[in-house]
């Protein structure tokens, strides 16, 4: 964690949260110098802020998260905005992400899984050997129900809340 705020509030939080590594009263352009040497030791940073103050770590990080009640500068340096001030939305804008992600993969893999054996059958394929010739109209559907289905994958966003 790394914090503008003194040194024993913190800490306090950190231990609350099960952090480890506590920065504390660092100012505005030594984050942005703690987020790059956490970079450089491989990890993969996130970076919360709210102020302008925390603009220029949340350039750098590899996801900044701006909450939505911060300032403009802050909103516009980070990758996501979150729309309230509850922490607790990290986690929440976590977990749809990943969510998204699923989907986005599944739904390449079916396209994949199409275009690879559905248009050379639409192309004519099995016509040499068999005599089949299959409607492009068909494949076409087919592959409307395909990415249909995937798009319908549950989620639970009660849960995210």
């Amino acid at each position: 964690m790394i914090t503008g705020d003194n040194e024993l509030t913190a800490h306090a939080i950190a231990e609350q949260l099960g952090i480890k590594r506590v920065l504390a009263e660092v100012l505005p352009d030594q984050k942005e110098a703690e987020v790059r040497k956490l970079q450089k030791e491989g990890k993969k940073v996130a970076m919360v802020g709210d102020g302008i103050n925390d603009a220029p770590a949340l350039a750098v990080a590899d996801i900044g998260i701006a909450m939505g009640t911060g300032t403009d500068v802050a909103i516009e340096a980070a990758d996501i905005t979150l729309v309230n001030k509850d922490l607790r939305s990290v986690t929440s804008a976590i977990l749809l992400s990943k969510k998204t992600m699923r989907v986005i993969k599944l739904n390449l893999f079916w396209a994949f899984g199409y275009n690879a054996i559905l248009i050379p059958i639409a192309a004519g394929a099995l016509y040499p050997m068999y005599g089949v010739l299959f409607n492009p109209i068909w494949a076409s559907m087919a592959m409307a129900l395909v990415l249909f289905r995937w798009c319908l994958i549950p989620c639970d966003y009660e849960k995210l809340a």
